[in-house]
C-alpha cells in the first residue's frame, strides 16, 4: 500500500513538471514569434527580462530575429564579451544595458555594424601602380 502511494506521488510530480515545461515552451515560442514579427525588440526583452526569457539562452533569443543567424549573433556577442549560451536571467544590469544598446544600433533589418571593416588602406604595391 505504501509503495503505491509513493508511485502515485511521483507520477503526480512528473505531471506537474511536464505541465510547467510545456507552459514555458509555449510562452517562449510566443515570445520568439513576437520578436520575429518585430512586435517586440530583443533589446526590450533583455532589459525587461520576462519570466519566459529568464532561462533562455541569449543566442537563442537573438537568433529569433529576422536575418540573424549563428555567425552574426556570435560576432555581436563576441564584441560585447558574452557567450551565446549565457542565460538572459543571469545577465548583470551592466551587461543588459550594454547588450541592449548594441542591439538597438543593429536592428534586425539592417546590416550588422560589427561587420563593417575600417577603410581600406592601399598597400605599397597599390600606391606604386597608382603613381605610375
Amino acid at each position: 500500500m505504501l509503495s503505491s502511494a509513493i508511485v502515485d506521488d511521483q507520477a503526480q510530480q512528473q505531471l506537474l513538471a511536464l505541465r510547467q515545461a510545456n507552459r514555458v515552451r509555449v510562452a517562449r515560442a510566443e515570445l520568439k514569434r513576437k520578436v520575429a514579427k518585430e512586435e517586440l525588440s530583443v533589446a526590450e526583452v533583455i532589459v525587461a527580462c520576462p519570466w519566459e526569457a529568464a532561462s533562455m539562452e541569449i543566442g537563442d533569443l537573438i537568433r529569433s530575429q529576422r536575418r540573424w543567424g549563428a555567425a552574426r549573433c556570435r560576432r555581436l556577442l563576441v564584441s560585447v564579451g558574452l557567450p551565446e549560451n549565457k542565460y538572459v536571467g543571469t545577465l548583470t544590469d551592466r551587461q543588459r544595458k550594454v547588450l541592449a544598446a548594441v542591439l538597438a544600433v543593429a536592428p534586425a533589418g539592417r546590416e550588422d555594424p560589427s561587420s563593417e571593416l575600417p577603410a581600406h588602406r592601399a598597400s605599397a604595391a597599390d600606391r606604386r601602380l597608382s603613381t605610375a
